[in-house]
């Protein structure tokens, strides 16, 4: 239009806008995840971010989930899966990788909690779950204890990430500690005698300590299970 009148442009004479492709929904997605938080990108906050209509966007993703595990997939890209590569003692570099995820999740803790839900399917995901079943397949186990595996230990990590993620957002949480500390401390010795010789310990522990205490378990665990059957 003349600068200084207040005549529409045509649309011939706008800026064409860039074409809609997955990997740019879902870049965009992020940034909108950063700067609001994840509760914001939806199919309609993110459609006016692109300006385009909702409509446009459910031929790349069928919905908010869908979208969310996209964003989780693309963030997956941080983790740093070198161990599985590295050399050293298997299940060592096998927590390295599970530890890497946790952290990845801890720093989007709406994310994390969506991680419990979202099923990723795209490159970062896989990435991931082919550098856990390499660890677990250098460490012996046979094929279908090694598919169920790598399951049980995501499942731990994801939870894990999705506990402290909350936590560190609730601002009670740390007054729900106190209390709990107090509570566990000053337990009766006659009505719960095994509460009362093990307060210190049930309280002892970093998060990281216990964490790997918790990885330790489960792949010990599974070495020793019988093998499942994967036919049902």
């Amino acid at each position: 239009m003349t600068p200084g009148t207040n005549t529409p442009r045509s649309r011939r004479e706008r800026p064409a806008k860039p074409a809609l492709t997955l990997g740019g929904i879902v870049a965009t997605a992020v940034d909108l995840m950063r700067a609001e938080g994840l509760e914001r990108v939806t199919m309609r906050r993110l459609a006016q971010e692109l300006d385009t209509g909702p409509a446009s966007l459910y031929v790349y993703v069928r919905n908010t989930a869908e979208l969310h595990a996209a964003v989780l997939d693309e963030l997956l890209g941080a983790v740093d899966l070198s161990p599985a590569g590295a050399g050293g003692e298997w299940r060592d570099r096998l927590v390295r990788i599970l530890t890497s995820y946790i952290e990845v999740l801890f720093e989007h803790p709406a994310l994390a909690r969506s991680a419990l839900l979202a099923r990723p399917s795209g490159e970062h995901y896989l990435d991931l779950v082919e550098a856990v079943l390499a660890l677990l397949d250098e460490g012996g186990f046979p094929p279908g204890k090694a598919a169920w595996a790598v399951d049980m230990l995501l499942q731990f990590a994801t939870t894990n990430a999705a506990e402290h993620s909350s936590r560190a957002q609730d601002i009670g949480a740390q007054d729900d500690w106190d209390a709990l500390t107090t509570a566990l401390r000053g337990a009766s010795d006659a009505r719960r005698p095994h509460i009362a010789a093990l307060g210190a310990g049930l309280l002892s522990g970093t998060g990281r300590a216990r964490l790997a205490w918790g990885f330790d378990v489960l792949i010990s665990g599974m070495q020793a299970a019988p093998a499942p059957d994967t036919r049902t």
